[in-house]
């Protein structure tokens, strides 16, 4: 077991690695920057050191001052949380370089994934079902471009190989535009991730975002804890994420899930991990892996009852997988809502002092959250300030559990998406469930599809 961890992120999912660490008797060392002195795990930490200003390029993004934190303290271990430098293969290297263990995947891993065009080559392998589209890279010859293009059919979306978040992609939906949107994409990947490299998919019009959560020990033993629907999105970010996903075809659903522990076992993952998924008319295409903890962990382990932050420290510190496939159980429903710090009409950030925080409680109430009275929400990073994570026997008891949660949540002195929330816990088509990723753009006046 790991004798000291070094925290290398900030805010709720910071707070979330140190309480698993504490619960394992593992001692604790967090990083800040200069803005986040007064975040609630860097008091309760074992150890703090600051290694930088506010802006994350000089702190948390910065590879020499983790390690050096590690150094000094004597940390063993190094969590990366999600975010941040969580699928950054350089740094995980230069973790391992450094004499410490890197709690996730390893190097070559995360490279594999985190490239597009490679990470689907590596499930087709597995079996994993992946969109029809140009099975690697779109050629820059028009002619077998656009023949690709027509065998698909469209409407297409050219995807940037090393693109990610929303980011590098282009919808094309007649023939005549495809060559330009290919070259701009290119042009526009070199520069924003210092990759060109473009690949093309079939566009599917009315998806969901189905993803599996993964458990893997790099020692040949891999189990699925089951799935998430992560449907309501606003610009590709997901807002609310709920376990398991509701009216999925069950015979898919368990061939699905089947390939993605297959497929850890071929690549020889280890630790936590996601396989996103785009489903549609009882169909699974892959669309990506996270190798990291994901933001929505939390409605998996209330299904569950596995803590997936404790697994991973136990993986990195050399242990096998404790639990079987057959141990996995899942029971009830849980849902998830984000809280952000911002404008819940413009999405604008509001930063600011917190004059009160109230968290809701009662019965399968969970409340991942930093805040606290008195906190100040920083301008510099990400506005997530809190998840509310409800859970009950049926998914109607998780919302209903969820209305009220919302009700006597108080975020005094910023404003939040707090009143979002509470419109869509009461909204018809998604109190039905199954609905797509365009829904949430849609309800806001925002689709463009």
């Amino acid at each position: 077991m790991l004798q000291k961890v070094l925290i290398a992120n900030r805010g709720e999912i910071a707070l979330r690695v140190l309480r698993a660490c504490k619960e394992l008797g593992i001692k604790t060392v967090a990083v800040h920057s200069t803005a986040d002195r007064d975040l609630m795990h860097v008091s309760l930490a074992d150890e703090s050191v600051c290694i930088g200003p506010a802006a994350s390029a000089q702190s948390y993004l910065s590879i020499p001052a983790i390690i050096a934190a590690a150094e000094v303290t004597g940390a063993d271990g190094i969590h990366p949380g999600y975010g941040f430098l969580a699928e950054n293969a350089d740094f995980a290297e230069q973790v391992e370089k450094s004499g410490f263990t890197f709690i996730g995947p390893t190097a070559d891993v995360i490279r594999l994934m985190g490239d597009k065009v490679s990470a689907k080559d590596a499930m087709k392998k597995a079996g994993v079902p992946t969109v029809p589209g140009s099975d690697g890279p779109l050629p820059e010859d028009e002619e077998e471009a656009l023949k690709i293009a027509r065998e698909v059919g469209y409407p297409v979306i050219i995807k940037a190989a090393g693109g990610g978040g929303g980011r590098g992609m282009r919808v094309v939906h007649k023939e005549e535009d495809l060559i330009a949107s290919a070259k701009l994409t290119r042009t526009e990947a070199g520069a924003a991730f210092g990759n060109p490299m473009v690949y093309l998919e079939k566009f599917l019009v009315n998806p969901r975002h189905v993803e599996i959560q993964v458990l893997a020990d790099g020692q040949g033993n891999a189990i699925h804890l089951g799935d998430r629907d992560c449907s309501l999105q606003r610009r590709h970010q997901k807002v609310i994420e709920e376990a398991p996903a509701p009216l999925i075809d069950e015979e898919a659903r368990r061939k699905v899930q089947a390939h993605c522990v297959q497929a850890c076992i071929d690549i020889g993952y280890r630790g936590a991990g996601t396989f996103e998924f785009l489903y549609e008319d009882g169909h699974f295409y892959f669309i990506e892996m996270n190798t990291r903890v994901q933001v929505e962990h939390p409605v998996t382990e209330m299904v569950t009852g596995i803590d997936i932050v404790k697994e991973m420290l136990r993986i990195g510190g050399g242990e096998k997988l404790s639990i079987k496939q057959e141990d996995v159980v899942i029971r009830g429903h849980a849902i998830e809502c984000r809280i952000n710090a911002e404008d819940p009409r413009t999405f604008m950030p509001s930063p600011g002092k917190v004059k009160h925080f109230h968290a809701p409680g009662g019965n399968g109430v969970r409340v991942d959250s930093h805040l606290y009275d008195g906190y100040s929400v920083p301008p510099y990073y990400d506005s997530l300030i809190a998840k509310l994570i409800t859970f009950g026997a049926s998914r109607d008891e998780a919302m209903g559990r969820m209305r009220n949660a919302l009700d006597e949540l108080i975020v005094d002195g910023i404003k939040t998406n707090a009143p979002l929330h509470r419109d869509l816990t009461r909204d018809a088509g998604f109190c039905k469930g199954g609905v797509n990723i365009h829904y949430l753009e849609k309800k806001l006046g925002m689709d463009k599809h």
